[in-house]
């Protein structure tokens, strides 16, 4: 008995040796082996993957009220003379600026690379002209656009200093050859925003003839909430000679970086013509 169960324990020993082997040699070589399949299988190899955050097309957010601080910037320095143009530094009370930071570029494309036709623009000035009849900000007799009579084209507001900082809106005017037509209860020039269809700015001629119709301030408080701005502050300090009229009230609103932005309803008395401007 003692001889068989000697047999069986060589055999059982002689068994475990090659087990043994194959366990030694897959711990040293198996990891190594398993590594190089894994790498032909995706080296070399060209495969998609979907993910949840997609990058394309991005864009810095800004509120409302960094775009209409940028713009009216823009607008500003557009507008200055030539000779003011070129001077490096501008100052105003105790604040000193960069006048070659704010720039207003013509654009041919939207945010997504492909051609806007003026069609785009007008259709969205349209949009806009409704939604300030709407809220009594301009008067529900003006007229709708069409596209023989008006030109859009497209601007970028940039900060030059922060270029993520841009605003892409539309610039609408009464075309030149119909500066002869009949204007009244008609936008003769604006500025729309090409993403939301906001009217930022624009001049328009009306059925009003008296300044004294014309509530500035609820003007501006429904221009306000239409934009999303917060509440109108009264601009103090305002000289009187600052506009091309004598009809006009200026108020504030909260920019970026405790900065502001001036905003002016006026009038233009004879013909008729209301305006909001954001430039100074």
């Amino acid at each position: 008995m003692e001889k068989r169960k000697c047999k069986l324990g060589k055999r059982v020993s002689l068994l475990l040796i090659p087990t043994a082997a194959v366990i030694v040699g897959m711990a040293v070589w198996g990891p190594e082996e398993l590594a190089r399949y894994r790498d032909r299988e995706i080296l070399n190899q060209i495969r998609m993957q979907e993910t949840e955050t997609e990058m394309e097309g991005y864009r810095y957010s800004m509120s409302s009220n960094e775009k209409l601080y940028i713009l009216s910037k823009c607008l500003y320095y557009q507008s200055l003379p030539e000779s003011d143009q070129n001077t490096p530094t501008r100052v105003y009370g105790d604040s000193q600026e960069f006048a070659g930071s704010y720039a207003l570029v013509m654009n041919r494309k939207g945010e997504d690379g492909s051609e806007l036709s003026e069609s785009v623009g007008i259709a969205l000035c349209n949009k806009g002209i409704e939604e300030l009849k709407e809220n009594s900000i301009i008067p529900s007799e003006v007229k709708e656009l069409t596209e023989n009579s008006y030109s859009a084209v497209l601007y970028s507001a940039i900060d030059g200093l922060e270029p993520r900082n841009n605003v892409l809106v539309w610039k609408i005017s009464l075309s030149t050859g119909k500066q002869n037509a009949d204007k009244k209860n008609r936008m003769l020039d604006a500025y729309v925003d090409a993403d939301t269809g906001k009217i930022y700015e624009f001049y328009v001629r009306t059925a009003i003839n008296k300044w004294e119709d014309v509530d500035a301030e609820e003007i501006v408080k429904a221009w306000a909430e239409y934009m999303g701005l917060g509440e109108p502050q009264p601009y103090e300090n305002v000289n009187p000679l600052s506009e091309t009229t004598p009809y006009f009230r200026k108020f504030s609103f909260a920019g970026p970086e405790e900065n502001s932005t001036i905003v002016t309803i006026g009038f233009y008395e004879g013909i008729n013509e209301l305006f909001l401007k954001i430039s100074r």
